[in-house]
């Protein structure tokens, strides 16, 4: 499994590299100034890098009580994105609604916008995440 400083830098790389493209993405797709999607977006990364460290622990206890290793194969990278922006999608709804002064339907179609932006990143960031920094085959298990 990995270490808690690479838990830390992990979730850290995540959301500092997600803000900057999300934010002028965010400005471009909803026609809101940019200083707004920069608060949303730095909202949603707090809430999202202490969901990341937790949920992060969870799933790899899970996968090594389940497999008896933390591998992930393109199957279980997309579950594990998929579960992760589910739960994210609950703590992120109510904070998108009452910065922004909008119904909760209108902060669900942003936030899924969010969500399917955050998805296909997770699942990228990820593979690479893993190539750059490898867990020992000696950790993994």
């Amino acid at each position: 499994m990995r270490t808690t400083s690479d838990r830390i830098r992990h979730a850290l790389s995540f959301e500092i590299i997600g803000i900057i493209l999300a934010v002028p993405l965010g400005t471009l797709a909803f026609g809101i100034h940019a200083a707004d999607v920069g608060v949303v977006a730095i909202g949603g990364a707090t809430i999202a890098t202490l969901w990341n460290y937790v949920y992060n622990i969870l799933f790899d206890r899970a996968l090594l009580r389940i497999n008896g290793r933390v591998h992930k194969t393109m199957p279980m990278r997309l579950v594990h994105a998929l579960l992760f922006e589910g739960g994210l999608l609950i703590f992120t709804l109510p904070l998108i609604a009452l910065y922004l002064g909008v119904s909760l339907w209108h902060a669900l179609v942003m936030d899924f916008a969010f969500v399917l932006f955050y998805l296909a990143y997770a699942f990228l960031f990820n593979i690479a995440y893993d190539a750059v920094f490898p867990v020992a085959e000696s950790e993994a298990r």
